[in-house]
């Protein structure tokens, strides 16, 4: 397996700006079974692994009565993404397209999303399924 952290050919890679536009603070950790990348399903409906998201006890108020629903809507930052590529070869398409025009977690700003099911809630600790 080629190393993820070197473009593939055809990728392209720009210089990052040298200051942030914005900052945000962390509330909590996901912690999922995928160990590497390539363990990552490339769509969340593709896995029904569960995963806790770890909560600050800081933000508890916020998750009261959270249980009445069924799904939530979780934004987390994929700290260890790369933020550079602004052309990538996924390996499933073998040629090259825009970051925007993908769901790689490879971007200037790498936000995700996934919208999963709550099993169950735990003081600050959500088991999810479908991250």
């Amino acid at each position: 397996m080629s190393d993820p952290k070197e473009p593939r050919p055809g990728e392209v890679s720009i210089e990052l700006p040298s200051k942030f536009d914005a900052g945000l603070y962390y509330i909590g950790r996901i912690r999922t079974p995928f160990k590497t990348l390539a363990e990552c399903p490339k769509n969340s409906r593709e896995s029904q692994a569960t995963a806790t998201v770890e909560l600050d006890p800081a933000y508890a108020a916020g998750i009261e009565c959270v249980e009445h629903f069924s799904h939530l809507v979780l934004l987390y930052w994929l700290d260890e993404a790369r933020r550079d590529l602004i052309r990538q070869v996924p390996r499933h398409l073998g040629v090259a397209r825009g970051v925007f025009a993908l769901r790689s977690p490879i971007r200037p700003n790498p936000i995700g999303m996934s919208v999963v099911e709550l099993l169950s809630v735990d003081g600050t600790k959500l088991t999810v399924r479908n991250i």
